[in-house]
């Protein structure tokens, strides 16, 4: 593919994000993204053959714009404390987020296609498994460096990983106060990190 067909996907890919984040998954339908776009009908399906295509590459997209901001911020000299503490916020603007995010589209879409071995396998639960793997990562470093509790770092993961989730449904079924996310994200630090005397 030439640079100007790369650059043509990655526009696509760019305001159909935009377009799923308005309407949802379920809701949006070809001609939406053609017209988003402002190209011919032709133009989108040299590039692609479905929405379920599309959403696919906005996912990747989204995975590979938050690895970048995370590891931006993240040098040799940041201590364990910091990493998990720029993590969680992350989360909490996340979870704070009701409009223009990706997840009532995302559950949607994993909804749908839940029948679908290849994507269950490998977007939601590969997405959370690696979450898990790399938090406790983190809070096996943490605890060698002796900033953090001794704990099952693994466990502790994934139990993060089972509130953000949970947290995650709540913001936009229910609502979710920043006060809330706070007191969830204190109760973890609390039972995670050794405070300085």
């Amino acid at each position: 593919m030439g640079e100007k067909s790369v650059q043509k996907k990655q526009y696509i890919v760019e305001t159909a994000r935009k377009v799923f984040m308005e309407k949802g998954y379920k809701n949006v339908t070809m001609k939406d993204i053609v017209e988003a776009c402002e190209i011919s009908r032709g133009g989108l399906y040299l590039y692609f053959d479905s929405t379920a295509e599309i959403f696919l590459e906005v996912l990747k997209m989204e995975a590979e714009e938050k690895d970048d901001v995370f590891s931006e911020n993240v040098t040799e000299e940041t201590m364990v404390t910091d990493i998990l503490l720029m993590f969680l916020k992350e989360q909490k603007k996340e979870l704070l987020r009701r409009k223009n995010n990706l997840t009532i589209a995302s559950y949607e879409f994993f909804f749908e296609n839940n029948k679908k071995k290849d994507i269950r396998e490998e977007y939601p639960k590969r997405k959370f498994e690696q979450a898990v793997e790399s938090l406790a990562a983190l809070v096996e470093a943490g605890i060698q460096s002796g900033e953090f509790y001794e704990v099952d770092a693994e466990t502790m993961a994934r139990n993060i990983m089972f509130l953000i989730e949970g947290m995650r449904v709540s913001s936009q079924t229910m609502g979710i106060s920043e006060e809330a996310v706070d007191r969830e994200f204190a109760y973890i630090v609390q039972n995670l990190v050794i405070e300085e005397e």
